[in-house]
């Protein structure tokens, strides 16, 4: 707040850079007569600026162009009636910053003080402009000339406002009629990343600013942004992103054949713009799921196409991809059966030798009981023997 310095005559940049922040602007009763064209351009949270019982005799439009002003006081201030001053009548009958509630006077070329609603200056009007198209449109990789013309009086400066383009661009000027600033802006090899871009024509001088707008639309094949290897989200999901204008329609290819979508494998994706995003979902997927999955984006342009690999599941029994063994013919060689000979060598001695104990045994018993019998048949005989005699 600045108030009853007489010594203020100039308002500077460098006098207000300091206080970026500033939000409310007073400076009355101050002898202030100049403010500098961009006094105001480290201020943009300006809001409420009071310049009243100075002695500001004219003060630009464009000082307040960047601030979203809701109240500016200019009341007794000697402003001379003049084109300079027209945009205050505008913002007057508008409304504009509260201009409507003040008194505000402009004197004269007589000296006489003239309310300012009444003052009357021929061929100072707003700046009319007009453009040759309102909608572009063109292929990737094309050139464009686009065409703005302002006119009115005093004559504006006409120019085209392409901060954030990415194509390149040229203007050129012709002054081709009376009271007609024309530029063309010409634009070389036409970018994608300039789709859906504004291109804004602004024509100025002293009264205020006119602009018209250009939409720009880049008709370009489709791409595949990104492919991402499934992840596990509330089902499996091979995410992706393509851009494509016209709107490319996707389609998904498995092991290099057509993929038919059902419960368990569907596409689900939303576009905004020239942008598809969302996600091939797989509800539960087993190993014979595994597999390629080719993502084929097409439009009126061309085509694109990208392929990831899948694995969900490891397969439970792998099949060998080798042709069985056929079986191996092994030949014992002799000395490999020696312990089977043993054995059967062993064997048949065993028999042999019980054989011979059997044989001996028998024999032995079998004399005995002869010699036995032969005893009792002698004493036999001798007993007839006596009995008969």
């Amino acid at each position: 707040h600045i108030e009853n310095w007489r010594g203020l005559h100039t308002l500077n940049a460098v006098d207000m850079e300091l206080y970026t922040g500033l939000q409310k602007l007073t400076i009355k009763n101050s002898g202030l007569r100049n403010i500098q064209p961009r006094a105001f351009a480290k201020n943009p949270h300006l809001r409420y600026i009071n310049l009243s019982s100075n002695r500001l005799t004219t003060l630009s439009w464009q000082l307040f162009q960047t601030l979203s002003l809701r109240e500016l006081r200019l009341e007794q201030n000697f402003f001379n009636c003049s084109c300079d001053i027209r945009w205050m009548q505008l913002w007057q009958e508008q409304g504009e910053a509260r201009l409507d509630s003040q008194s505000l006077y402009c004197i004269s070329a007589d000296g006489s003080q003239l309310p300012l609603f009444r003052m009357n200056i021929s061929q100072c009007d707003l700046p009319e402009i007009s453009v040759s198209h309102v909608n572009l449109t063109v292929r990737e990789g094309d050139n464009a000339v686009i065409t703005c013309n302002g006119s009115g009086s005093p004559l504006p400066d006409v120019d085209w406002i392409v901060t954030g383009l990415q194509s390149i661009n040229t203007h050129h000027t012709n002054l081709n009629w009376t009271n007609v600033h024309a530029i063309n802006l010409t634009l070389v090899n036409v970018t994608s990343e300039d789709n859906g871009f504004t291109l804004t024509c602004i024509a100025e001088n002293v009264v205020g600013m006119s602009n018209a707008s250009v939409a720009l639309t880049v008709y370009y094949p489709p791409r595949v942004v990104s492919l991402v290897e499934p992840e596990v989200r509330l089902e499996h999901c091979i995410e992706f992103v393509v851009r494509g204008n016209p709107t490319p329609t996707l389609h998904w290819l498995y092991n290099g054949q057509p993929l038919r979508e059902s419960k368990i494998i569907h596409m689900d994706y939303y576009q905004e713009g020239e942008v598809s995003e969302g996600c091939l979902l797989f509800n539960k997927p087993t190993h014979y799921n595994n597999g390629n999955y080719t993502l084929i984006a097409k439009n009126a342009l061309g085509t694109a196409n990208q392929t990831i690999n899948g694995h969900f599941l490891k397969e439970p029994f792998p099949e060998s991809d080798t042709s069985p063994t056929p079986p191996i013919t092994v030949t014992h060689k002799p000395e490999e059966d020696t312990f089977g000979v043993s054995i059967a060598v062993g064997l048949a001695a065993f028999a042999c030798v019980l054989l011979v104990v059997l044989f001996i045994m028998i024999n032995k018993y079998g004399r005995r009981s002869k010699f036995g019998m032969k005893g009792k048949m002698a004493l036999f005989s001798s007993k007839s023997s006596i009995v008969e005699a």
